[in-house]
């Protein structure tokens, strides 16, 4: 006969009444499972004296229904009535001793009293553990935390409470999602403290923000071995801090704009009138590079920029074209916090495609405005020049696209004339080679991302409207060192760390595509469903680091040049074969490249000489500041003719295939004093020999503020008063 309710409860509080048998009830509540023997020698009894003792106690738990046992495995647990029981006594447990000072200061900035509870259920909900298993770590925390006797708690200390118990239970998964994101509160303070915040505040919260995210990525986003392979420094996934919410590049189209005018995601800027004017044509591509700003992560290339803008121009006196393409450099120079490169196309290659005028509507083709595309062009180079008197302009980055017309037509080359002056004089213009009929269309990037007609053969849907979608940097150096340099098994790594590296940006591609309207606002307007930034059209760049450095330890043992570069050629090779092998895996937009990346050169560089020492690892810069070549470097030859020395050219060629995705060489002036005449004869040689398609010519330069003034190199006193402090370095490529 079953027993009246209140018999079952009396029956249960009178199981519960010895100590011994809450002990036990714990003790099976803490271990989940133990048998017999276990359980006397957990609770310190003797079996030979106080087995009928025990076995008195344990049968009252059985007959409560507090605790039953598993036949196979002859262990005893809780029933969940005795978990109950367990849960219900430590709660009175707590309101007997009534424990006081137990606060906590939660991340929401208030102060509440300390209560288990909240921790299992965040280990229920952010770790998605067991609710058996985060009640007994939330116990065992509470224990911990009450016999430490502090009485002043914070969400930050019982999280590192908690993971230590999980990492001690060997619950190593659970640990990993508790994790808590954020900076020591010593790396805030340097934070705070540091002068080297351009920005003031908003330097700090974005370096803030970004570390946080970078963490959120490596723990929660990458698979392990992605992870490992970065942190260790396999490799280098640049801009990690904004790798989930921005693409890299972007190429621009102001024709878009133009046409559509400027759509903001403020209402008070919601304008979807095109531009009427030169003025408001130039104000507009101000507010797009200003809106995009923030969308991009490193960055934003204006293609054709003298070209879209030519119609706004007609019939327009120079000295005023000027003064408002004056203003618009100074003003992204100064109020844009972010890298910009305007290409410049002397002369128009896209003569034949239709023109979009004042209000955005059509205005002949674009062939019919020549003359203003070069007066535009040379405005440009001009106010380039003057801006970077006394100190170099480094931004925006001027682009100039050379095609065949250009070397054939007087007025194009008296303008390449114009632009190479400058470049002898203060190194800081960028040429593009676009002189064969195939790479009619290709558009570079400033950072030398190169974009053409691969995808759907339309040069307009391929090369603009696009961009670079990351960067993922192998460290070429440590394959040496971890292949003992043997050369199937260098292979056979680097076959490795290009799979990982395509993987960590597939996820990332795969995370802008997913979260673009959220994370990318400006960039996905679209007008009449033709939307602005293509995401699924960006490239993915699998850069290689310290390639130089590579060849000088694996074949330091041969002084002959020849295998060198027979060994650099080799090593292309296999690049390209991992790369063909991938192709279908990975989309025909992923890219082996050898490109500048001072972030990931500095590093990988550092974290080789850490692991294998300063004497083992061959590195450039000096000991205080190591980094690995992620350049290709041109040297000129000495002679009454300039010219690129045979060796650099023969490994610029065999390295040819590693440019398909981008590519910029980079010619060193040192300090010796050119004609503009005599660069301008070393780019055509450079465009006969079809090798080098990117390329500028670069100076280092000291500027001096105390005398406003700058002299070529790089010098540690002011040739005119002597100062020191107020020197400043001007070489874009000294640290890769």
């Amino acid at each position: 006969m079953a027993l009246p309710q209140r018999a079952r409860g009396v029956k249960v509080l009178k199981a519960v009444s010895s100590p011994l048998r809450l002990q036990t009830l714990n003790l099976l509540f803490d271990k989940s499972a133990l048998s017999y023997t276990e359980l006397m020698n957990a609770l310190k009894m003797n079996p030979t004296r106080d087995a009928g003792r025990f076995a008195y106690h344990l049968k009252f738990l059985l007959k409560a229904n507090l605790v039953e046992t598993d036949a196979d495995s002859r262990k005893y647990y809780l029933t969940d009535l005795g978990k109950m029981v367990i849960d219900v006594a430590d709660r009175v447990e707590k309101k007997a001793l009534k424990p006081k000072g137990m606060l906590v200061r939660t991340s929401h900035s208030t102060l509440e009293e300390f209560d288990a509870n909240k921790i299992a259920n965040s280990l229920i909900r952010e770790a998605k553990m067991p609710p058996d298993q985060a009640q007994k770590a939330a116990k065992e925390a509470e224990k911990l935390l009450l016999k430490s006797k502090t009485k002043y708690l914070t969400a930050p200390l019982i999280r590192e409470v908690v993971n230590a118990i999980l990492i001690e239970n060997g619950q190593e998964e659970y640990r990993h999602k508790l994790t808590r994101l954020g900076l020591p509160v010593h790396e805030v303070t340097t934070l705070i403290e540091s002068k080297d915040n351009p920005q003031g505040a908003a330097t700090m919260l974005t370096k803030a923000g970004a570390t946080v995210l970078s963490e959120y990525a490596m723990l929660n986003v990458f698979p392990r071995d992605i992870a490992d392979a970065h942190a260790s420094g396999a490799i280098h996934i640049n801009n990690l801090g904004t790798w989930l919410l921005k693409p890299n590049d972007v190429m621009h189209d102001l024709r878009f704009f133009l046409q559509n005018g400027l759509k903001t995601m403020n209402p008070l800027q919601l304008s979807g009138k095109p531009p009427e004017n030169l003025e408001s044509a130039l104000s507009l591509a101000y507010s797009v590079l200003l809106h995009s700003n923030s969308e991009i992560s490193e960055l934003q290339t204006i293609d054709y920029f003298n070209v879209f803008l030519a119609p706004f121009t007609k019939d327009i006196n120079p000295a005023a074209v000027k003064e408002n393409l004056h203003l618009f450099i100074r003003s992204l120079n100064h109020h844009v916090n972010a890298g910009i490169s305007v290409n410049l196309t002397i002369p128009a290659l896209i003569a034949d495609k239709p023109a979009i005028g004042p209000h955005g509507k059509p205005n002949g083709k674009y062939g019919d405005f020549t003359t203003e595309t070069q007066i535009l062009a040379s405005l440009i180079i001009e106010i380039i020049a003057e801006e970077s008197s006394p100190k170099p302009l480094l931004n925006p980055k001027i682009i100039v696209k050379i095609s065949n017309e250009t070397l054939t037509n007087d007025n194009a080359r008296a303008l390449l004339l114009k632009a190479h002056n400058v470049a002898a004089e203060k190194g800081i213009l960028y040429f593009a080679a676009t002189a064969t009929k195939e790479g009619r269309y290709i558009a570079f990037s400033g950072t030398g991302n190169k974009f053409e007609a691969d995808l759907t053969g339309d040069w307009e849907t391929d090369t603009l409207r696009t961009g670079s979608t990351g960067m993922v940097t192998i460290n070429l150096p440590r394959i040496v060192h971890e292949s003992e340099k043997e050369k199937n098994k260098f292979f056979d790594i680097l076959k490795e760390r290009y799979e990982l590296a395509t993987r960590a940006l597939e996820i990332k591609q795969r995370a802008l595509r997913q979260r673009e309207k959220a994370t990318l606002p400006f960039l996905t307007q679209n007008a009449s469903g033709d939307k602005y930034f293509r995401v699924e059209n960006c490239s993915n760049i699998i850069n290689i680091a310290g390639f130089r450095e590579t060849i000088e330890t694996f074949c330091e043992q041969n002084k002959n040049q020849q295998g060198k570069t027979e060994f650099a050629a080799e090593i292309a090779q296999n690049i390209l074969t991992i790369k063909s092998k991938a192709g279908r895996k990975h989309g025909k937009r992923s890219f082996p490249v050898i490109l500048q990346s001072v972030e990931a050169s500095e590093r990988l560089a550092q974290l080789d000489i850490e692991k294998y020492g300063l004497a083992k690892v061959r590195f450039s810069g000096t000991r205080d500041k190591p980094f690995y070549s992620t350049i290709k470097r041109l040297r000129i030859q000495p002679g009454n003719i300039l010219s690129i020395t045979p060796e650099s050219l023969e490994t610029a060629e065999k390295l040819k295939g590693l440019s398909n995705g981008g590519n910029l060489s980079v010619i060193e002036l040192d300090q010796a004093e050119y004609k503009a005449e005599d660069l301008m004869n070393l780019t055509t040689q450079l465009l006969q020999t079809q090798t080098v398609e990117f390329f500028t010519y670069n100076r280092a330069m000291t500027y001096c503020s105390n005398c406003d003034k700058s002299w070529l190199g790089t010098l540690h006193k002011c040739p005119q008063c002597g100062a020191i402090s107020t020197l400043t370095v001007f070489d874009r490529f000294n640290s890769s």
